[in-house]
Parts: C-alpha cells; structure tokens; sequence
C-alpha cells in the first residue's frame, strides 16, 4: 500500500477542494442544516431511524462512524424532546431497538423535502446528459472509496455498443493493464486495432458485444468476433476494479458464451496470458480448457500466452 508521504500533493489538495465546493453547494456550512434547528448530525441520525427498522444505538454508531458517547447524548437529548423512542428487541430484552416517533416523524419530513428540493434544482441547472455523468462520477467515487451500499444499490447491466465506447474501452484496458502488469503502450495500441476492426467488420449475426453500465458508467465489457464460420472468438474482457466481486466477469462472460450459441458456433476460443488469473479462473469455470500455451515476449513483458477452447 503507498505510504502517506507517496500520496501526490496535488491529488490531496484536489481532493480537499472537492470536499469544500461540495459542502458549500448543498449547504452543509449553513448553521442549521437546511435552515432547521438541526445539524448535520442530527438530521442524518434522524434520517438513519426513517428509513431503517430496528436499529440499535450500537449499530446506528457503527454505520455512520460516530463516537459512542456522542450519540449516547444526542439520543437521550431526542428522547427529551419526544422524537424518538426505545423499546426492547423481541426475544432479547437487552437490545434496545431505537425507532422515530410521530414527532420525530414530523420533524424530520421537511428536512427530507428541503433536501430533496435542494437537489433537484442542483439537477435542473445540467443538461440531462450532464446529469447521468454527474450520477455516474458520484457512484464510482462510492464505489472507489469502498461504499459497500453503492453495489446494492446500483447492479451493472448489460447493453450494446453505443458512440464513445470504443474509445473507453481502449483507454481502460489500457490504463488497467499498465498499472496491474506493467503492459506498455503497444497493448493500448493492439486493444485499439482489435476494437476499430470489430465495428469496421460488425455482423449482428456473427459478432455481438456485452457493455456493463453501472450507474451510467461503463465498468466492463467482452466482445464476440468470428474466427471461421464455426468457430467464434471471446476477445477483450474487462471489469473495473470498482465493480469487481460481483460476478460481472462471469455475466459477461456467460453472456458471450450464450451469444455465440445463439449465432451457430460450434467452438468459442479465446487467447489470455498465465498471468491474468482472475479472467482464467472464469473461463475455466465456464468449461473453456486450455489447449496450447507459448512464451512471447509482448506488451514490454515476458508473457506465456494461452490458448482456450470451449465447445459449444
């Protein structure tokens, strides 16, 4: 892991400066949040016992980071001012189960529509395709920073080829590639190639593609392109790291293989290198088998390329 001192400083203070537009652009400097007597805390504790049943203090601190004794004070100060209640758990009378009472439920309803409202003409100021990037971004940063609720909240889906994916692809493949093996700009330049030949050759009814959108954004990919009239080739899959464990490589994957099926072919084929382990352990699991393996030297590395089949 890189070491505090290795962080770039420039990276830092971008990061900051993001943090302090933002928090001025929803009002988050603002006294009261939203012009309520509340503040930022407050309204997200309030808002945590809105939208969730059955929360414990313990849990409730655990989830939104916060100082046990803090929240101790904040709770007992909501239950004097008549918003929340505790009651035990059923079945284990030491749990206390926190919950919203209709006063708490009235006060915070307009916190919610202030919000709401709030958003909404931040939204209405962008174009709509403005918007769907600004989406986007805000999800690969969760994503990025390890929101393990972005996942849930937003599965990837899978579509066709649209304008600006060609160029995307190429551009994370090779990035990703230079930064986990160390590839050079010649593997960049061959994903380039590969890609421009597909749609200068596309057949629907010999070749397909399967684009992963998460929140509209591309996270992934895998492209089918013939290899004889009976042999079809699985070529250029790809998941951004931010939507790993999901099991995205082995939908694309399968997806691949289905659409290879659907169009006639009798073999689907594919060509990796040894050390691409995680895209050779979906293949395997897929039922494709190794059939041939060579040493190269490519891409500024000395690789041992492979050869998979799979019958169809």
């Amino acid at each position: 892991m890189m070491h505090a001192d290795e962080i770039d400083a420039a990276a830092v203070a971008a990061v900051r400066a993001f943090g302090r537009f933002y928090t001025r652009q929803i009002g988050l400097l603002e006294e009261g949040l939203h012009r309520s007597a509340f503040s930022l805390t407050e309204a997200r504790v309030l808002y945590e016992l809105a939208h969730r049943d059955g929360l414990t203090a313990s849990v409730l601190g655990r989830d939104l980071g916060l100082d046990a004794g803090y929240l101790s004070r904040l709770l007992k100060r909501f239950e004097e001012q008549g918003l929340v209640t505790r009651r035990s758990a059923a079945g284990d009378g030491r749990r206390q189960v926190l919950a919203l009472t209709p006063e708490g439920q009235a006060a915070f309803a307009p916190l919610d529509e202030a919000s709401r409202a709030e958003v909404e003409a931040l939204l209405a100021r962008l174009p709509a395709a403005d918007r769907t990037a600004l989406v986007g971004a805000m999800a690969r940063v969760r994503r990025l920073l390890g929101d393990p609720s972005e996942g849930l909240e937003a599965g990837a889906t899978l579509r066709g080829l649209r304008p600006g994916d060609i160029g995307w692809i190429a551009h994370r493949q090779g990035v990703l590639y230079a930064r986990d093996y160390g590839f050079d700009l010649t593997f960049e330049a061959l994903v380039a190639e590969i890609l421009a030949g597909f749609v200068h050759d596309f057949d629907p009814g010999r070749a397909g593609a399967w684009i992963a959108e998460q929140a509209g954004e591309v996270v992934g990919s895998v492209f089918l392109a013939p290899a004889s009239d009976t042999v079809g080739k699985l070529r250029l899959l790809y998941v951004e790291p931010a939507a790993r464990g999901q099991g995205l490589g082995r939908r694309l994957t399968a997806s691949c293989v289905d659409g290879a099926r659907a169009r006639g072919y009798r073999q689907l084929t594919l060509w990796t290198n040894d050390v691409l382990a995680a895209a050779r352990r979906i293949y395997a699991e897929a039922g494709f088998r190794l059939i041939e393996s060579a040493p190269h030297r490519s891409f500024g590395q000395d690789l041992v390329g492979e050869t998979w089949m799979l019958d169809l």
